[in-house]
């Protein structure tokens, strides 16, 4: 299956939730549903590149836990993936490189475990207090 086609049945073994609704509006669905069409309608075009823009945004925490699984599942089958995201523990769990901006520009660029492990780096370019201090 990693042979890079994407078609409806595909999509809706990926997002079964998405096949028992198959019949509903898109205006219907939770957000939840409303990411997993935007991820299947991306795929069915076959890109090189699916660019998420803070995909978790908004989502309740099974449903983020489920996106995450779907993402790393996408990228184990080769789909390249570039993630924009403010949840530092959904970007930590998906991503192998981060790269920080500030106003515009890269600021840094480190490895999951650099962020996760590196309370200052957490402070100075994330703003946020370490992920360990919130444990």
């Amino acid at each position: 299956k990693s042979n890079g086609q994407w078609n409806a049945s595909r999509v809706y073994e990926l997002f079964p939730r998405l096949a028992e609704r198959r019949k509903n509006d898109a205006t219907q669905l939770s957000g939840g549903e409303q990411q997993m069409l935007a991820i299947g309608r991306a795929l069915l075009v076959h890109p090189k590149l699916i660019i998420m823009d803070e995909p978790s945004e908004g989502l309740a925490p099974r449903i983020v836990d489920e996106l995450v699984k779907t993402i790393l599942k996408l990228a184990d089958e080769g789909v390249r993936i570039l993630l924009v995201e403010q949840n530092l523990g959904v970007a930590t769990a998906i991503a192998e490189r981060h790269l920080v901006m500030i106003a515009g520009e890269i600021a840094a660029e480190l490895t999951s475990e650099q962020l996760t492990s590196e309370p200052e780096l957490q402070r100075r370019y994330l703003g946020v207090e370490p992920l360990a201090e919130h444990a």
